[in-house]
């Protein structure tokens, strides 16, 4: 499946090897499909594995039927990448790691108490987004194009004004893994029409939401009454508005495959797809 100039995925690699000479793949343009859009997706950061949001994904796009290529390659992003598809699908949030860490959990008591913690350096993210970076989403979706921001992705938005313009709000912070309820606060929207409540035990993530209320979907709650941080128990959970000659969709469930394949939560996943790409 190919990403971007020269890079193409593995498992499309895999799936053509005995069918198709690997010069066939490469000189394929990921862009020429005719009038059928393409996805593409950049997944996968320190805190989310790129093989379970793909896992997940997989499944929206068959049923869907749209063809969708992956990437992790953060530092590709760029106008000239982005011409080649009609949907722009981010699942990873604004951080990288240029130093290094300890692993996942090197923020707790666990890692922090090794003998020889010394010898590790100090776990420092910086931001990968440019203003560039988040300039060519925004005349993407300007342009026409449909953006599906999911899950953390909002927190690229502290890092870039650009990206935060189009995106629409911007990550505040979540509790630990819990369950919550997730509702349609608008109920006549095409993407919630018909779509019942849902619980889920995952990330409740908390945002800033830019733009006019009347474009909220959804709103999260914990049913248990446990406030975060001082929030409250409820959040934005999800928003959906035209931008420019695109669309641009958010949902913040999807921590978790277990969240992300709720059957409730993946019917409303496949139609902010088709929404933003306006078959629905």
């Amino acid at each position: 499946m190919k990403l971007a100039d020269n890079q193409v995925s593995r498992r499309r690699l895999l799936r053509g090897a005995g069918t198709a000479a690997g010069a066939g793949l490469l000189g394929a343009a990921a862009g020429q499909m005719g009038s059928s859009p393409r996805a593409l997706a950049l997944i996968g950061d320190r805190y989310h594995n790129p093989d379970y949001i793909r896992v997940s994904l997989d499944r929206v796009f068959k049923e869907v039927g749209i063809p969708v290529d992956y990437t992790i390659q953060y530092d590709g992003l760029s106008r000239d990448l982005l011409r080649k598809y009609q949907l722009f699908v981010v699942l990873r949030d604004g951080m990288i790691w240029p130093n290094g860490y300890l692993g996942p959990d090197a923020y707790t008591a666990y890692a922090q108490a090794l003998e020889n913690r010394r010898d590790f350096p100090e776990a420092r993210p910086v931001s990968w987004m440019t203003e560039e970076q988040g300039a060519a989403v925004k005349d993407f979706v300007t342009a026409g194009g449909a953006f599906y921001a999911m899950h953390n992705s909002s927190h690229i938005s502290l890092s870039s004004k650009n990206y935060r313009e189009v995106m629409g709000g911007a990550y505040i912070g979540h509790p630990p893994l819990r369950p919550f309820k997730v509702r349609a606060v608008n109920k006549q929207h095409p993407i919630t029409r018909g779509l019942g409540e849902f619980i889920v035990n995952d990330e409740q993530h908390y945002v800033a939401y830019d733009k006019d209320r009347k474009y909220v979907l959804l709103e999260s709650e914990n049913i248990d009454g446990l406030d975060y941080d001082n929030h409250g128990t409820k959040a934005i959970g999800g928003w959906a508005y035209e931008y420019g000659k695109g669309r641009v969709v958010f949902t913040a469930v999807g921590h978790t495959n277990h969240a992300l394949w709720n059957p409730v939560h993946l019917e409303l996943v496949k139609r902010s797809v088709q929404w933003a790409l306006r078959r629905i």
